[in-house]
């Protein structure tokens, strides 16, 4: 019997997505698991997978479609199965070329207009039909759009059509106008809509900040025997499983967290609630904003099952193809920016958990150990905590657990 597969929710705050792609067309065969569409939230682009197997039978939306969570999106049955569905008009998607309506932004300067959630490069046609995933690498890589030979039904743009043209590389929109050497250009002001991420991000982190009493701890921590230690089995790994330093953090944190469960916790109004599992969440800079992956029962998997597991996560993230189970279910963030010579920073609790950790880079810098100066491995770290659920001094011995492991790595292996 032939099976109406609707538009998922795929996380708790989730009222609608953009049909960003078909992965299988009508009348191909698809088993329960295969991925069936890419859809965009405002996280991020997911690749969502059938509930059913048989033949794709019936696409009842269409490739850039904002469809409501729930509405049908396919019919997935036996070869030869008679269907019609139709969406109901409750359930009816929006076409992305009339997208539901956005807070209006006010334009910075009078000279210049605030564009629409379909805003392309400036010098292109307002009616140029694309994918709205398709405008934004388009307006990312300032590619004229007008100049894009469509592949889509009605000749509509796709990702591909514009990867295809930076590949074979079309001049940009910016690239067009001549700009005389040695003449300065007077720069206008520009005004850009936000992607559905970025207003989840603004969104989640203004409520965070004005709901949420934050306080923060600062450690810094000994890393000589991690970087031994590190260098050490990276000898025996392959070049793609070799372990990172955040690989650790990850780990230490964990078992950490086992020891203060009430870090490992949500705010509930009058109670807390304690996690059973400790999921770790690692934050990931994406195009536009960022994601957290989730590391699900991290406290219980060794080193190299967590480093693999978070490297998939993370190039799915970045690929824009991040499944729901990916992204949900962190109990506890870590914030790392290491990779960017950052001495020392703070973050912003990720609701619904009540900590985060922020992760500076490990340096070597000299160090003064039994009176005299020598040359270490130094890393500082800051906890942010929500002052409902724990206070000072439960951070400052967290953060002096999370030194046991990390100053003792041994610990991580035992």
């Amino acid at each position: 019997m032939a099976e109406t597969i609707n538009m998922p929710k795929l996380g708790f705050d989730m009222a609608e997505g953009v049909l960003v792609r078909w992965v299988k067309q009508v009348g191909e065969n698809i088993n329960k698991g295969d991925v069936l569409a890419e859809i965009e939230t405002d996280k991020a682009t997911v690749e969502v997978e059938s509930p059913a197997g048989g033949v794709v039978l019936q696409l009842i939306v269409n490739q850039g479609d904002v469809v409501p969570v729930n509405a049908p999106i396919a019919v997935v049955g036996a070869s030869g199965e008679k269907v019609d569905a139709k969406p109901t008009a409750d359930n009816r998607p929006q076409t992305a070329s009339s997208p539901p309506s956005q807070p209006t932004v006010a334009p910075v300067s009078s000279t210049v207009s605030t564009p629409q959630a379909s805003s392309i490069v400036e010098g292109q046609s307002s009616l140029v039909k694309a994918s709205p995933l398709a405008k934004k690498i388009a307006r990312d890589n300032n590619i004229n759009l007008s100049a894009v030979q469509g592949s889509g039904p009605n000749g509509r743009i796709t990702r591909k059509d514009v990867e295809s043209s930076l590949i074979s590389g079309q001049p940009s929109a910016v690239s067009r106008q001549s700009v005389p050497a040695a003449v300065v250009v007077s720069h206008e002001d520009e005004t850009i809509q936000l992607t559905k991420l970025r207003q989840a991000i603004a969104r989640r982190m203004t409520e965070s900040k004005t709901t949420l009493p934050h306080f923060y701890v600062t450690h810094e921590y000994k890393m000589d025997a991690v970087m031994a230690m590190r260098k050490q089995a990276n000898e025996y790994l392959p070049e793609n499983e070799k372990l990172s330093v955040n690989d650790f953090i990850i780990k230490a944190v964990a078992l950490a967290l086992r020891e203060f469960p009430n870090l490992n916790a949500t705010f509930a109004g009058d109670k807390v609630v304690r996690h059973g599992a400790v999921n770790v969440g690692v934050a990931v800079a994406v195009t536009g904003g960022l994601l957290t992956v989730v590391n699900k029962n991290t406290d219980q998997l060794p080193l190299r099952q967590i480093s693999a597991d978070v490297k998939q996560k993370v190039a799915r993230a970045r690929d824009g193809k991040v499944k729901p189970d990916d992204i949900e279910g962190s109990t506890f963030s870590i914030s790392n920016l290491g990779m960017y010579d950052v001495e020392n920073f703070i973050a912003i609790v990720n609701p619904p958990e009540a900590a985060i950790l922020a992760v500076g880079s490990a340096r070597e810098v000299p160090v003064v150990e039994n009176g005299e100066i020598k040359v270490g491995w130094r890393m500082k770290a800051s906890i942010s905590v929500d002052h409902r659920v724990s206070d000072g001094a439960e951070a400052a011995q967290f953060m002096q657990a999370l030194a046991g492991f990390l100053e003792t790595p041994v610990r991580m292996l035992v």
